[in-house]
This record gives structure tokens, C-alpha cells and sequence, in this order.
């Protein structure tokens, strides 16, 4: 599998990256299966968040692999923090104590990077800054990034950082556009030229952090997947069509799709399930044409101007 820097660090990672938020669901024999999959297909980015499973896949996942410095050494881990129950939390103590339980789950005395998961309206930078930097110090984060976050907050947040953030996790599948759309129909008086997120591709592109696209297979934000769903056709057609084209399928396009733009979004998979994870690597080695691109934008349901 291609390798991508994230953002300004040194870090290295699988072009594409595993989301463990359904890992909790497992027992430990099928999480280990997943997670020595993942690795043998080159994906070597695992993200994970405290909240997902409440904690439980972050267990399961240490536990399953039995972690222990070999194995540390062969992945990346990433998680974040900042969702509670019923409000969002970026206040120093939160975060500090966030990503201790982490640890502890993750049985690793660092993790990667750790994002900032939803933005928190009661955010106060210079606190924030100081969780971020007496966590840096300690050693148990090597990089921070955000998620959710548009141009104006991380710039709030830069304001006071001492390290570059990294890391921009924004929802983008082919049916969830809107990072796009915006750019096509400039000062067009229609729905799809709404800059909903501040331009947020270009800023980031600009600042060097990496996007990470999650849900990449999903349409709405919970509503479900759109492969194979009947109420997308004419996209489906299109996916199954350059699938069979190319000898892979039909998901492996759809993460082909966002691999082909230049701003080197890394797409962030949550399948448990490791054949169809060895599928989708494969989107990797697929380099779709500037036609194709379009044919499968246009196919989403996007109107070109």
C-alpha cells in the first residue's frame, strides 16, 4: 500500500486507515483477526476514540493483539476525546484525563496522535494548549489534530498551540460532498454553492494537515451505506462498472474516488469484516482517470456548472 505523511510529522502511515469504533462488538479472536489483516494489507493506522463502545474497543483491541512493544512498533494508534454524554468537553482536565484512560485500555504508554473529536463551543484555546503541551512533555502524545473542525477554530486553536495539528477529520464519501461542491459553483446562486465548512479543503491543503475522511461508504451521517442501495442507482451502476473494469470492487472505488484528489485524504474504513478489508486495499493501486473521477461525481447526482 502507498504511504502518506501526516500533516508536517514524520509519521508514516497506509494511505488508508482502520476505524475501530465497531471493534467493541468482537471477541478477541475476531479483533485480532481483523487487526493482523489490516496490517499484513499495508493499513498500519489504527483510530480509535474513548467513546466508542465506551471505552470497550480500545480494550478489546489491546487485548486482542496482546500488546507488547513488538507489536506496538508495527502500527500507529490514534484516538480522541471530547464527546460526553450529552455535551462536548475540552476543558484541560478532560483531556488529560481522556487520554490516561486511553492508555490504559490501549496498554501502550503513548498513542500517535489525538484528535479533538466535535468542536466545543466553550472552548477555551490557552487551556486546551496546556493539556496538548503537558501531554507532549509527558510523552503520551506525539501529535494532535482535531476533527470536525472548520478553518476559524483550528486557526483559533493555532493561535496557541506550540505544535502544528495534523490531522482534520471531516465526514466525505462520493454521495457526501459538500468539501467539494462549494468549489464548483462559486458565486452561483444555488444550493450547492453554500461553503458550509469555510473552505475547508483548501485551508487544510494550505496548512499542510491531512484530511481523514470518515463514513466514506455512507450517505446522511447515520443513515446508512450507499453501495448497493437501491436508492442510488445510477451511481451504483457507475462503481459496479469501473469495478468490473478493473478487477477489484465496487467499495474499492469508492475509496479510489477520494484517493484521486491531491490533497491526500487518507480514508478512514470502519469494516470488521478483514476479506472485505483486503478489497478495499486494494483501491491503493487504482489510479482512476481525471474522466472517471468526474463520471462518478456526476453519477453522485452533482450538476457540473
Amino acid at each position: 500500500m502507498k504511504k502518506i505523511k501526516l500533516g508536517t510529522s514524520e509519521l508514516e502511515v497506509g494511505e488508508i486507515s482502520l476505524g475501530c469504533m465497531r471493534m467493541s462488538e468482537l471477541s478477541n479472536k475476531d479483533a485480532a483477526y481483523v487487526i493482523e489483516n489490516a496490517l499484513d494489507a499495508g493499513v498500519d493506522l489504527f483510530d480509535h476514540a474513548d467513546i466508542y463502545g465506551k471505552g470497550k474497543s480500545e480494550e478489546v483491541f489491546a487485548n486482542a493483539i496482546q500488546m507488547n512493544d513488538d507489536i506496538r512498533e508495527k502500527m500507529k494508534l490514534q484516538t480522541k476525546c471530547g464527546i460526553r454524554d450529552g455535551f462536548f468537553d475540552f476543558s484541560k482536565e478532560h483531556i488529560l484525563e481522556s487520554v490516561d484512560a486511553s492508555l490504559r485500555r490501549l496498554k501502550t504508554d503513548y498513542v500517535d496522535s489525538m484528535l479533538l473529536h466535535r468542536p466545543d463551543a466553550l472552548m477555551e484555546p490557552e487551556e486546551v494548549a496546556e493539556a496538548f503541551s503537558t501531554l507532549k512533555e509527558s510523552g503520551k502524545v506525539r501529535y494532535f489534530g482535531v476533527s470536525n473542525q472548520n478553518p476559524m477554530q483550528m486557526e483559533l486553536l493555532n493561535k496557541y498551540l506550540d505544535d502544528d495539528l495534523i490531522v482534520n477529520q471531516m465526514q466525505m464519501s462520493l454521495v457526501h460532498t459538500p468539501m467539494l461542491d462549494a468549489g464548483f459553483n462559486v458565486n452561483m446562486k444555488h444550493d450547492p454553492a453554500i461553503a458550509r465548512d469555510g473552505s475547508v479543503i483548501e485551508y487544510c491543503r494550505l496548512n499542510d494537515i491531512t484530511i481523514q475522511a470518515w463514513s466514506p461508504f455512507q450517505h446522511g451521517m447515520i443513515e446508512g451505506p450507499f453501495i448497493g442501495n437501491y436508492a442510488f442507482p445510477e451511481v451504483n451502476a457507475k462503481l459496479q462498472e469501473l469495478a468490473e473494469e478493473k478487477g477489484v470492487t465496487d467499495s474499492a472505488i469508492a475509496i479510489a474516488w477520494i484517493l484521486r484528489h491531491p490533497a491526500n485524504i487518507q480514508p478512514v474504513v470502519g469494516t470488521m469484516n478483514p476479506e472485505r478489508l483486503r478489497d478495499i486495499a486494494k483501491a491503493s493501486d487504482i489510479e482512476l482517470t481525471r474522466q472517471e473521477w468526474y463520471e462518478l461525481y456526476r453519477a453522485a447526482g452533482n450538476d457540473l456548472p
